[in-house]
């Protein structure tokens, strides 16, 4: 179903005609999106509104694993990491595991067992990881984030603005390792006694929107449905971020083939 409906709005996706960049061309799509082409921000609304981020948060603990820990370091599950609630993997307190495989579980599936364990394992406690996540937020110059914990649960004063999630996203995609991860179709864990956890990325764009490289889905009951989508096509980057999006993948999907049109259409006119 998901994906004949992105096969439909990428054929019929309208041609981005030169407008106003900020413009909200969107009205209603979502609480506040961003779309940037090439680094120039293109089209958005509320871009700058401190709203729930989700489980967009966890592009953050994936930065902060990947530079922490080596891929096979070895990551043991916590009593509480296993317990955790929300999207999990079914991860058990005593597992141990690669730290590669827990960051792609926690940024391909949204696995909130792997992101606590990650957690745990860099700083100690979530609570000393979520201080280095508000440390890190304010060297990026996210003015309008502020992080209550690691995984992107509903919280009070955990929240993100949509400009701030493009710019963690830029971050993220600068690791090499997280940009790989990002852009598979599905993933795989192992844990040291044999166990097997295969899981599939819930960004459903890759693999079936051409370009499409990533990064991260979310959704909680007060976030709705949050989406960073980033793809490449012809040496021309798209960056798109929603939050409290109704019509996730339809609404992505269009802005992600406007932009790509606005970006031939922009370079059609310049030619002599």
């Amino acid at each position: 179903m998901i994906r004949a409906a992105i096969l439909v709005v990428a054929g019929f996706a309208a041609a981005g005609a030169a407008t106003a960049a900020s413009e909200d061309r969107w009205p209603g799509a979502a609480a506040a999106y961003f779309v940037r082409i090439d680094g120039e921000v293109r089209w958005a609304a509320n871009d700058s509104a401190r709203l729930r981020p989700a489980s967009l948060t966890k592009m953050m603990t994936a930065i902060l694993a990947a530079e922490a820990l080596a891929p096979d370091d070895t990551v043991v599950v916590s009593a509480r990491a296993a317990a955790a609630k929300g999207a999990r993997v079914g991860l058990r307190s005593g597992m141990k595991l690669a730290a590669e495989d827990l960051v792609a579980a926690a940024l391909l599936r949204s696995a909130n067992d792997a992101c606590l364990a990650l957690a745990e394992r860099v700083a100690g406690s979530e609570q000393a990881f979520v201080a280095r996540m508000n440390e890190r937020a304010a060297k990026l110059g996210l003015a309008d984030t502020r992080f209550a914990n690691a995984c992107g649960f509903d919280a009070p004063g955990h929240f993100m603005s949509a400009r701030d999630l493009a710019r963690l996203a830029d971050a993220a995609l600068a690791e090499p390792r997280i940009a790989a991860i990002v852009a598979r179709e599905s993933g795989t864990a192992r844990a040291a006694d044999g166990r097997r956890f295969r899981f599939d990325n819930t960004n459903v764009l890759i693999g079936r929107v051409e370009g499409a490289r990533g990064v991260k889905t979310g959704w909680t009951k007060a976030a709705g449905r949050c989406l960073v989508a980033y793809a490449e096509r012809e040496g021309t980057r798209v960056l798109v971020v929603m939050l409290g999006a109704p019509d996730r993948w339809w609404d992505a999907v269009a802005m992600i083939e406007s932009a790509f049109d606005d970006a031939r259409a922009r370079r059609t006119s310049r030619r002599p």
